[in-house]
């Protein structure tokens, strides 16, 4: 693609990156049809070629952008399936994390997504903040279609994603005679509050694979959520605050993450923080990722559950690891299906449920719809976006994979299994 960037404006090392890879961009129309968006909407500005142009030109005018480029920019999911697609080498996540800054420092927005967007980081990465929010939250479930009614999406979309309590579980258990090394299993922020049996399952199975698990004193929120609001430098400092606390904590085979969207985020540190976060950046795990590298345990229930294995966005584009999950399911004894349409994003995207809610809304339905045509007793995905997101939807218990994976191998019965069994959740 053409360009007419200034010798000065190429002198940024992120507008040089962009310009890169907008002249990689061949408009071969490839990532068209892997585009949630563009199979929804068939706007050509809301694929990724096109926006790639709406940035081109952007970043070129170096000036606030119009109020439809601003809308089309903010409908991208950051799924990344065009980068799966791409046979130009495109890195169109730096492209959309570039322009969602440029567009956060140029951009006015009206007061209610001003106020939204500052709402999200200041309750989501806190996670005794989010408890109390999901607490209010089950509280005002029942009012959710009166929020639709007053035209209030975001708040009633909100109040769909919040789940039932969990309870909070130990995450140790005894440790086995080989040391295989010391473990960085993430806190996050999300989802220890919404779903902390997660974590818990993730600490007990890699504890029986014969690591230590540590929690890491002052780390906390990866950054994605930033990035996701284009506060570019509010994600770099808590990457540069992660990165010290990692360095500070002693030797560490891995800093594992129990959440996709994370584990993208912390494999991008060395983008974000150059030679500075490499290292962290090259010891970030998903946890399926570091199950599959170790070894899983000795399978001691073997079964043939049917699983319905989500693919989230994250994890297959963002991490490029696809066969892993699926083979470790089946290594554990499960017969795993895979739904139609396994690229399609589920709508989730980090907070884009909760800013694009219509959009959101329509890709969860198409998900649950091929989810169910699977006949499974039980969905597993590897994310806590995706978790919330999809569950709504479905009458099936959706759970982590590690959760499964864990009591193929001695763990404890995940909770959602339990009260599947006690019939339909609506």
């Amino acid at each position: 693609m053409r360009t007419e960037f200034t010798a000065a404006q190429l002198g940024d090392p992120e507008t040089a990156a962009s310009h890169a890879n907008i002249r990689r961009c061949v408009h071969c129309g490839f990532c068209t049809a892997t585009c949630p968006t563009y199979v929804l909407l068939g706007d050509e500005r809301d694929s990724p070629r096109g926006r790639i142009e709406l940035i081109r030109t952007m970043l070129e005018k170096d000036e606030a952008p119009s109020k439809a480029t601003v809308t089309h920019i903010d409908r991208c999911l950051s799924c990344l399936a065009c980068v799966t697609t791409c046979p130009s080498g495109v890195d169109y996540a730096q492209l959309i994390d570039h322009a969602r800054h440029h567009i956060e420092e140029t951009y006015r927005r009206p007061w209610p997504e001003r106020l939204l967007r500052a709402a999200i980081p200041a309750v989501l990465t806190k996670p005794r903040r989010l408890r109390f929010a999901l607490a209010l939250g089950r509280l005002a479930r029942p009012l959710a279609p009166l929020f639709q009614r007053f035209n209030l999406a975001p708040v009633a979309a909100l109040l769909e994603l919040v789940p039932e309590r969990q309870r909070r579980e130990g995450l140790r258990e005894k440790a086995g005679a080989n040391n295989r090394g010391r473990v960085a299993l993430l806190q996050g922020c999300v989802e220890p509050a919404m779903a902390p049996s997660i974590r818990a399952a993730a600490a007990r199975l890699l504890t029986r694979m014969g690591f230590e698990v540590v929690d890491v004193k002052g780390e906390g929120c990866c950054g994605a959520l930033s990035e996701h609001l284009g506060r570019a430098d509010e994600a770099a400092a808590l990457a540069r605050k992660n990165v010290r606390a990692w360095e500070q904590a002693g030797p560490l085979v891995a800093v594992v993450a129990t959440a996709a969207g994370c584990g993208t985020t912390l494999k991008g540190y060395d983008r974000r923080l150059g030679a500075a976060g490499a290292e962290a950046a090259a010891k970030a795990r998903d946890i399926l990722e570091f199950v599959a590298e170790a070894g899983l345990p000795p399978v001691v229930r073997p079964g043939a559950m049917v699983v319905a294995y989500h693919a989230p966005c994250s994890l297959q584009h963002g991490q490029r690891i696809k066969a892993a999950p699926a083979a470790l399911l089946a290594e554990a004894g499960f017969e795993v299906r895979e739904p139609a349409e396994a690229h399609i994003c589920c709508g989730s995207a980090g907070v884009y449920n909760v800013l694009q809610p219509k959009l959101a809304g329509e890709l969860r339905e198409r998900k649950a719809a091929n989810l169910a045509a699977t006949k499974a007793r039980v969905v597993a995905a590897g994310n806590i976006g995706c978790i919330a997101q999809i569950a709504p939807a479905l009458d099936l218990p959706v759970i982590h994979p590690v959760e499964l994976l864990d009591w193929a191998t001695g763990g404890p019965e995940p909770a959602a299994l339990g009260a599947a069994a006690q019939g339909p959740k609506r």
